[in-house]
């Protein structure tokens, strides 16, 4: 967190850890006169995919009523907080965030909020004070005790479900997809891309009880032709409600035309005031923009690929968006993992791709969670070489010397890729 971002105060709350309920974002919010019931909302939740399908939809709406003034609430953020809180495309004004924290922050340092807690009140105030018609907010863990489920938006999605979090949400599938559904709300319509047996049929239990009608993407819609390229995914659509289209995402990846499709098919819950057009969905799709997601920049002759991967299920997807195009060589990986993820799956693949390798620790990543990188590099077995410099930014550096005119692949976690971006010069956007 830099010392000039108008929220550095807020990081403090970090230490405090995850306090579940909803009661202290509740509070928050009805002392500042309940600015989420300020705008309409679409609300999104999952383990992997649900910002890419949020600012999906959120491109699309803008797109689609250039006066409307749009949302986006995402976690977390790569380089500034900012980022995090969205209005009308572009990160939120300082000087709104910071009026906005000055009203809240006695209430929440009364009340003993969490990060997360107080930042969600942080973005709704922003969006309801900055006029915002329609909001896209990404759950940030879970769902059910989530600090966003306070929203009664208008449609909602649960991307799919995998083992992540397990410390919170529980260690098996069937209890996650339990916790994620409990965005499920009375008459909201609600959509999923999940298609595991066993996941989906707690998310449909669950939308039953809560008298949620819920749609099942492979139910719906087909993804069809997928084709990768450095400029993004084209695929073929057969949808019951949108026919079949032929689609441009800039986003890179097969999982991505799925997110692509479950976007599409979240906006076509919206009610007419709001629903788009066709066109309205192909413009919104080829403006957006998600940093640091299979991201590609060209540096000084070399190709850059930037990917927040941080689960063994990220890694998979990102691993068949890489074999699914043909990438310059050398390819060298720029990894670092949070100690508390499952780095020792997530690694094998990522080597079995590159030429060479290089570990790192970012400074951005908090020192309870950073990993033993001498003891991880000591544990690996791969044919190829594998260099340990824990500094990020003189490891950015040795990455470019050895792939000049090759690839780079930055992932492992949010503050590998933010770090990296940083170092780069490179804004998120």
């Amino acid at each position: 967190m830099r010392a000039d971002d108008p929220a550095a105060w807020l990081f403090a709350r970090t230490t405090g850890g995850i306090r579940w309920g909803l009661e202290r974002t509740e509070a928050l919010l009805a002392g500042a006169d309940h600015p989420h019931r300020r705008f309409a909302s679409l609300h999104v939740a999952g383990t992997n995919g649900k910002g890419s399908v949020s600012a999906l939809c959120e491109s699309v709406l803008r797109a689609a009523r250039p006066g409307r003034v749009t949302g986006l609430y995402t976690s977390p953020h790569l380089v500034r907080f900012p980022e995090r809180i969205r209005v009308a495309g572009r990160p939120v004004a300082e000087a709104l965030l910071a009026a906005c924290e000055a009203e809240l922050r006695p209430a929440i340092e009364a009340s003993g909020a969490t990060f997360f807690e107080a930042t969600t009140a942080l973005a709704f105030l922003c969006f309801a004070r900055a006029g915002v018609e329609l909001a896209v907010v990404e759950v940030g863990l879970g769902g059910r005790l989530d600090s966003t489920n306070v929203l009664a938006p208008l449609a909602c999605a649960v991307t799919n479900v995998a083992l992540d979090h397990t410390e919170y949400l529980g260690d098996t599938v069937e209890a996650i997809a339990a916790e994620k559904a409990g965005i499920f709300k009375p008459g909201v319509p609600a959509v999923t891309g999940e298609s595991a047996p066993r996941p989906l049929a707690v998310l449909r239990a669950r939308a039953e009880a809560a008298g949620a009608p819920l749609s099942v993407l492979d139910e719906v819609a087909e993804v069809e032709g997928v084709r990768l390229s450095l400029d993004g995914t084209r695929f073929r659509l057969r949808s019951a409600r949108w026919g079949e289209r032929e689609v441009h995402v800039p986003l890179i990846g097969e999982h991505q035309a799925r997110n692509a499709a479950l976007a599409a098919e979240l906006l076509a819950l919206l009610p007419a005031d709001h629903a788009p057009s066709w066109e309205d969905v192909e413009r919104g799709f080829a403006a957006v923009r998600w940093a640091g997601r299979m991201q590609v920049e060209r540096i000084r002759g070399g190709t850059w690929i930037f990917d927040v991967a941080h689960n063994p299920a990220g890694v998979q997807a990102l691993c068949a968006a890489l074999d699914g195009m043909t990438l310059d060589p050398p390819v060298v990986l720029l990894a670092s993992v949070l100690a508390d993820k499952n780095w020792a799956e997530m690694l094998p693949p990522l080597l079995a791709r590159a030429h060479a390798a290089i570990l790192t620790v970012p400074s951005s990543a908090p020192e309870d969670r950073r990993w033993s990188v001498d003891g991880v590099a000591a544990s690996l077995t791969t044919d190829i070489p594998v260099r340990v410099i824990p500094d990020l930014p003189a490891a950015v550096m040795r990455a470019e010397t050895m792939a000049p005119y090759g690839t780079v692949l930055v992932t492992g976690s949010v503050h590998t890729v933010g770090d990296a971006l940083e170092a780069l010069g490179i804004a998120p956007g």
